[in-house]
């Protein structure tokens, strides 16, 4: 979601890796149920917005414009993804952080993607990740 968020918001801090990958990725650029609704919930966040949040119907329309790009498209999220999901969320830990990244992490593992992400964390889990200065 944070790459996508990028792409929309003009002063993200990370725009302009975001536009690099955006511009040098060949291929589908899929959203899923969950990143979908992650980044409406995002661009209409007052903090993730830096207090300048979208209405929902403006949320829409910065998603829709995503869809301009042949390469854009929207995915099902396959049913096989449940194992890999309780298999990264397994174990005796307790982390409200987990669920989303492992979600996803569940998502990429269960079809031929790969998850973009700058989130380190999980990054170290097994997604590409942008910030660590690899080509996307």
């Amino acid at each position: 979601m944070n790459v996508w968020l990028a792409l929309l918001h003009a002063d993200h801090v990370h725009r302009a890796p975001a536009r690099l990958w955006w511009q040098r990725a060949d291929g589908p650029i899929a959203f899923t149920r969950f990143t979908q609704i992650s980044l409406l919930r995002l661009l209409t966040t007052s903090a993730a917005m830096q207090q300048k949040p979208l209405t929902t119907d403006e949320a829409w329309r910065a998603y829709d414009r995503l869809f301009e790009d042949n390469r854009v498209a929207f995915y099902p999220e396959p049913a096989e993804a449940e194992k890999h999901f309780r298999k990264y969320t397994s174990g005796p830990r307790a982390s409200p952080k987990l669920w989303s990244g492992a979600w996803l992490l569940a998502v990429a593992h269960a079809t031929p993607a790969t998850l973009i992400t700058f989130d380190q964390a999980l990054a170290a889990r097994g997604a590409h990740c942008l910030l660590a200065g690899e080509d996307a």
